[in-house]
This record gives structure tokens, sequence and C-alpha cells, in this order.
């Protein structure tokens, strides 16, 4: 018998196929959610309606529904996501930005549309932030401004009559750089010493979910740092290790 379901939105992702991979090996029944279908998860859902956000939203509903039942999860981790650079005099301003709003607010919009209906009491929803969505973002604004929706969005999640199950945990995590396959491509000069390992986060999503160590205040916006191989989660103005 699965220790508990999971789902990982974006679980074909760099981070995604590492949280699926970690969960999988602490006997939990994961399903994925991404634009591909995931070989290590127990059920996929493929995400094919691109261009309309409702149609996008009622696609995935209806078959993440056909999968769970009535069955509950015990957590939702939104690790979709994705970077792009412009600022407001670059051609591609709106495009970018149109994309990046795509990849982070709609991905985590119904994501957290789905804990409402398939999560737990008490069960985890993280979202994808990021840390320099907490000031301006002059290089990249149609990321900054994707970002920092999500970060409001964990707030109102986290607040009375959310929509979200009771007791449920929210929080967004905000890393600096995760050390990815692509980020190694095209940074290949920069100091890795300070990059999350993507191991580091999917252990502590299993913390949150299985509450083994206690878990922030809900609707934290969560920086990680990475320095000298060691990892810190600073909950606002305090530190988690």
């Amino acid at each position: 018998m699965a220790n508990g379901k999971i789902i990982v939105y974006g679980g074909n992702g760099a981070l995604g196929r590492e949280v699926v991979s970690f969960f999988k090996g602490k006997n939990f029944w994961v399903g994925s959610i991404d634009l591909s279908s995931s070989d290590s998860a127990d059920a996929s859902v493929v995400v094919t309606a691109l261009t309309d956000w409702q149609e996008q939203q009622k696609d995935i509903h209806h078959k993440v529904s056909d999968i769970l039942g009535e069955d509950k999860v015990d957590a939702i981790f939104c690790v979709a996501g994705g970077w792009a650079g412009g600022n407001a005099s670059s051609a591609d301003f709106v495009k970018n930005a149109d994309m990046m709003w795509k990849q982070s607010v709609w991905s985590s919009t119904i994501a957290s549309s789905l804990a409402a209906k398939h999560l737990n009491q008490g069960g985890v929803l993280t979202l994808s932030g990021a840390a320099p969505s907490l000031s301006g973002t002059a290089g990249m604004m149609g990321y900054g401004m994707a970002k920092a929706a999500v970060h409001q969005l964990t707030k109102s999640l986290a607040g009375k009559n959310s929509g979200l199950p009771e007791n449920s945990f929210v929080a967004a995590t905000l890393p600096v750089t995760l050390d990815t396959p692509m980020n190694r491509k095209f940074m290949a000069s920069a100091d890795m010493s300070k990059w999350t390992p993507l191991s580091v986060i999917a252990e502590k999503f299993h913390d949150w979910c299985s509450n083994q160590n206690g878990r922030p205040e809900s609707g934290s916006l969560i920086h990680i740092t990475t320095a000298d191989g060691k990892t810190n989660f600073d909950i606002e103005s305090s530190l988690i290790h």
C-alpha cells in the first residue's frame, strides 16, 4: 500500500522529475501533469489545451477526476514554469510576458483549483515563485510580473475562505538558482556552489507532506539559498534548515 498520494504539476521538468522520483522512492502514488507524459509517475495528465486558460482548466480537471475518482491527494506540488528576459523596449516584450503568464500563472491557478477539489484536509500545496520578483526585474519584466502574481496568489490562498480544504498548508518556493541541466548548459562559468540541488527541495517537500519536522506558516514565501554546499530555507525573517 502506498504511503500517500501526490500530484506534481510540471512533472516532466528538471525539478518535477526529481520530485516524482523522490516520492516514488518513498512509496507514494504519484501523478504528473505536464506537456508530455511521465515515464516514472503512476499516472500522467498531458496538457493539450494550450491557448485558452478556461479550456485548459476544464481539460485538466476532467483528466485528473477520471484518474482519482473519489480519492484525495496529500499534496500538489506545482513546479511548472520557465524564464524569459526582456524590458519594455524589447521586440518580444509582450510575447515573452504572455508566455511567462501562461507558464507560471495559468499553472499556479489551475493547481490551486485542483487543490480546492482534490486535496485532503491538512494537505500541502506549493507554488513556484522567484526571489528576484520581490523587487523590480528590469531585465526580465514578464518573468518578474508573473512570479509576483504567484506570490500574491500564495498569500490569498492562505487566507480565510480561500476555498482550500481545512488546515491546508500553502507556500511559494523562491529559489535563486537551481542546479538543472539547462542552467549548467547556459551558465557554465557561474559559481555552481551557490546553486540549489534539486534533491534538497524534493526532500523539503516530503518533510512538509509528512509534517515530520513541522511546517512554516501557511502563505509563506520561502527564500531558498545555497552556499558552500548548505541550503537554507528563509521563511521571511526566520530560517529553517
